[in-house]
């Protein structure tokens, strides 16, 4: 599993946004001067933990940018046992972010948690002008992801609660989003596959795409193999 591109160093972002008052309210642009593709809201992973920062998503951000894709990387308050602070802010970043950059067709994307939480906003609070979401290696059925002890507890972490209660946030039973969803996965991600078929079982529109050889990091990594099964699943339907 290669975690470089954790701490690869890249560009700083071309602007910063704001969408609240909480100093996370705050989202890096990364902003073509010849734009060529809709609007990306991407959403850093890291198990909702306060360890993991937007930072880490600059490498996919800036090579996005330089493809001529506009994106933005939202942050977001990462409190254990406040969940509804996080999809709080998630809503109020879709609703905020878009606008300030006068765009009307969006695609929304996001790693691991932050896949979690795109799923999420596709089916409680899609933005105006919606193509379609592309979540990367995602928590996409917290249940499971509970029963399968990932990331040292993060579920229970992240809600304070048991999975069982909270329907209302986890992907796998919510309702099917209107827009169309891709999920890419990494074959070899220590975040298993499964839990990604679960979702696509659920919602059986839904996409799944597994890339070989791929671990978890590999799929935000421009650096690797993984990186034109990404570049090319935002050239589909929904990019």
């Amino acid at each position: 599993m290669d975690r470089a591109v954790l701490t690869r160093p890249a560009p700083e972002p071309d602007r910063t946004l704001r969408y609240g008052d909480a100093p996370e309210h705050v989202a890096d642009a990364w902003l073509p001067a010849t734009p060529r593709h809709p609007l990306l809201v991407f959403v850093h992973g890291g198990y909702w933990r306060p360890a993991y920062d937007r930072v880490h998503t600059r490498p996919l951000a800036a090579a996005l940018r330089d493809e001529g894709r506009p994106v933005v990387s939202v942050e977001y308050r990462r409190v254990p046992g406040k969940p509804d602070d996080v999809v709080a802010d998630i809503r109020s970043a879709l609703a905020e972010l878009p606008a300030q950059l006068d765009a009307r067709e969006v695609v929304l994307s996001g790693h691991s948690a932050g896949g979690h939480l795109a799923l999420w906003a596709a089916s409680a609070c899609p933005p105006a002008g919606l193509l379609g979401t592309l979540p990367l290696a995602p928590v996409a059925d917290l249940r499971l992801a509970h029963r399968l002890g990932l990331g040292d507890g993060a579920v229970d972490a992240f809600l304070g609660a048991s999975p069982d209660e909270r329907a209302d946030l986890d992907p796998a039973r919510m309702a099917a989003p209107q827009r169309p969803v891709t999920i890419l996965h990494g074959a070899e991600d220590r975040l298993p596959v499964s839990v990604s078929e679960s979702y696509v079982d659920s919602h059986p529109a839904a996409t799944l795409v597994v890339v070989p050889d791929a671990g978890h990091f590999e799929v935000i990594d421009p650096l690797s193999t993984a990186w034109p099964a990404v570049t090319a699943a935002l050239a589909e339907p929904a990019g």
